[in-house]
C-alpha cells in the first residue's frame, strides 16, 4: 500500500532540544499560572478586607452625621473620602456619584443587607473589569449604606505581575533552549564520534577505534563497537592474506603451465588439427588465468595498504594515445577538443594505463561494436578543475541498479548472461575504481545520453596544470 504522506522524522538532537524547550515552556507556564493565581487571590482578598473595613468606618461616620443632620445626606456622603457611595434611607436612594446607582447593586447583596441586616461584599463585573461593592446596614437611621470600588489599583498591580510573568516565561524558555542545545550536543556527540569512526572504517582505515569513556552507558557501546571493528579487521586481514597466499601459490604452477604452452606453440605445425584447437583453448585459458592471478595479487595489495603511487606530470592526450595503443584494441577511436588536449595531470602512468586498458577490455567484452574514448573538461565547472576520460560502447547498456554494482569485486553485471563473450572475472572495474580513488578522482557508469544505445564509463581526475600550446610542443 502506497503511503500518501510520509512525514520526515525528527533527528535525535532535535528531539532532545524539543523536549527541553517543551519542558521549560510547560514548567514556566504552570509556575506563572500558579504565581498569578496566588498573587491575584491575595491582592483581591487584601483589597476586599481593606475596603470592607474602610466602608464600615465610612458608614459609621455617615450614620453619625445623619443623626445630627438628617437632611444633609449629600454632605454626609462626601465626608467619607473619594469612594463612590450610595445610601438608602426609608427606600429613598441617594448617590455621591453618577457612576454608582442602585441598578449596580447585585440582588443577592441587597437582600443580605436589607433582609439579613448583615454587612457583606461582592465582586461584580463592570465595563472596566471587576469591581467591589460593599453593603452595610444602618439600623439606627433605618438605612442601607453601599460603597463601590473599581479595584483599579488591583488591576494595575495584576497587569504588572502578568507582564513580569510573561517576561519570566520567555526567559525560562530561552534558558531551556540553551540547555537543550547543550544537552543535545553532549548526548549526540558519542553517536557523531561513532559515525565518524564508521566512515573512517568504510574508507579502509580499519585501525580506527572509539576512545574509552567513563560513562557506564556509553562504555558498553564503545566496547561493542571496538570489538566489532577488531573482529572485522582480523577477518579482512585474514582474507587478504589468504588471497595473497593463494595468488602467490598459483603463480609458480601457472608459470610452468605457460612455459609448457609456449613449447607446444613452438611445435604447433607438428600437431594435428584437433590438437591445435585444444592448444588454442588452453593458451587462451592460461592467459586468462594469469590475468586473474595478477588481479588478485593487485587486490590483495590494495587491501594490505601496500600500494604506493609514482606520480609524474602527464599530458593527458598523449598519455591516452599511448595507453590505447598497448590495449586490447589499439585502433580505438579517441576524440579530444583543443582545450582538453592541453590539459596535464599528475598520475602514476602504469596504474592509469591499467585503468584505460580495463575500461577498453570491458567495452570490448560487453559491446557488439568498437568502443570510443572521449577526453573533455568536466561539465558544470567554471573554471574547470577536473577532466573527464569517457569510454563509450554501443552494447546493450546498463540495466536499472547496475551502475554501482558493476564496480564491486567479482561482479559481471546483471546482464552478463546476455552480453557477448564470457571473458572477465569481475575484477577489472573494481581495480579501476581503486586506482582512480588513489589519484583523488572518481569513476562512475551510466547509459549514453547522445541517443545511441550503450553505456559509458567516466573517469574524473583533477587537473594539474593547463600548459600553453608552445609548452605542449616543446
Amino acid at each position: 500500500m502506497t503511503k500518501l504522506f510520509n512525514p520526515r522524522r525528527i533527528g535525535l538532537r532535535n528531539r532532545i532540544l524539543l523536549i527541553f524547550v517543551a519542558g521549560a515552556l510547560l514548567l514556566s507556564i504552570v509556575l506563572a499560572s500558579i504565581t498569578y493565581s496566588f498573587t491575584r487571590s491575595n491582592l483581591v482578598d487584601q483589597r476586599i478586607a481593606v475596603e470592607t473595613n474602610q466602608a464600615i468606618a465610612n458608614a459609621r461616620r455617615t450614620q453619625n452625621d445623619l443623626l445630627r443632620s438628617p437632611d444633609e445626606v449629600l454632605v454626609a456622603l462626601d465626608q467619607g473620602g473619594i469612594a463612590h457611595k450610595l445610601i438608602s434611607i426609608n427606600n429613598s436612594w441617594t448617590s455621591s456619584s453618577p457612576l454608582f446607582s442602585r441598578q449596580m447593586i447585585p440582588p443577592a447583596l441587597l437582600q443580605r443587607v436589607q433582609v439579613d441586616k448583615r454587612a457583606a461584599s461582592m465582586i461584580v463585573d463592570s465595563a472596566k473589569g471587576q469591581a467591589l461593592v460593599v453593603g452595610i446596614p444602618l439600623p439606627r437611621i433605618n438605612a442601607m449604606y453601599f460603597e463601590y470600588d473599581n479595584l483599579r489599583e488591583v488591576r494595575d498591580a495584576l497587569q504588572s505581575v502578568r507582564l513580569a510573568l510573561i517576561i519570566a516565561t520567555f526567559i525560562t524558555t530561552f534558558v531551556g533552549i540553551a540547555l537543550g542545545v547543550f544537552a543535545s550536543r553532549r548526548a549526540v556527540r558519542p553517536l557523531a564520534n561513532a559515525a565518524q569512526a564508521a566512515r573512517a572504517i568504510a574508507d579502509g582505515r580499519l585501525e580506527t577505534r572509539l576512545e574509552p569513556t567513563d560513562d557506564p552507558d556509553m562504555q558498553a557501546l564503545t566496547s561493542a563497537f571496538n570489538d566489532m571493528v577488531a573482529t572485522l579487521q582480523e577477518r579482512v586481514e585474514r582474507d587478504a592474506r589468504f588471497t595473497s597466499d593463494v595468488s602467490h601459490e598459483l603463480r609458480s604452477p601457472l608459470m610452468t603451465l605457460a612455459a609448457s604452452v609456449q613449447v607446444l606453440e613452438s611445435r604447433r605445425d607438428e600437431l594435428p588439427e584437433r590438437s591445435q584447437a585444444a592448444l588454442d583453448l588452453l593458451s587462451s585459458d592460461v592467459s586468462r588465468f594469469q590475468g586473474l592471478v595478477e588481479d588478485l595479487l593487485e587486490i590483495s595489495r590494495f587491501d594490505a595498504g601496500a600500494i604506493r603511487l609514482v606520480l609524474e606530470p602527464l599530458f593527458l592526450f598523449e598519455f591516452i594515445k599511448q595507453a590505447v595503443s598497448v590495449s586490447s584494441l589499439p585502433r580505438t577511436e579517441i576524440r579530444c577538443d583543443d582545450i582538453a588536449a592541453l590539459v596535464a595531470i599528475r598520475g602514476d602512468k602504469r596504474r592509469l594505463a591499467r585503468v584505460i586498458a580495463n575500461l577498453i577490455d570491458n567495452a570490448r567484452i560487453h559491446s557488439g561494436g568498437k568502443p570510443k574514448v572521449v577526453i573533455q573538461l568536466a561539465e558544470n565547472e567554471s573554471p574547470p578543475t577536473h577532466v573527464w576520460i569517457i569510454v563509450e560502447d554501443d552494447g546493450d547498456g546498463l540495466i536499472e541498479g547496475e551502475s554501482s554494482k558493476i564496480f564491486e569485486r567479482f561482479s559481471r553485471g546483471g546482464a552478463a548472461g546476455r552480453r557477448a563473450g564470457t571473458e572477465g572475472a569481475g575484477l577489472g572495474l573494481a581495480l579501476a575504481r581503486e586506482h582512480v580513488t588513489l589519484h583523488k578522482g572518481r569513476i562512475w557508469a551510466e547509459n549514453r545520453t547522445d541517443g545511441i544505445r550503450g553505456a559509458r564509463f567516466i573517469v574524473e581526475l583533477p587537473i594539474d596544470q593547463s600548459p600553453t600550446p608552445d609548452e605542449h610542443h616543446e
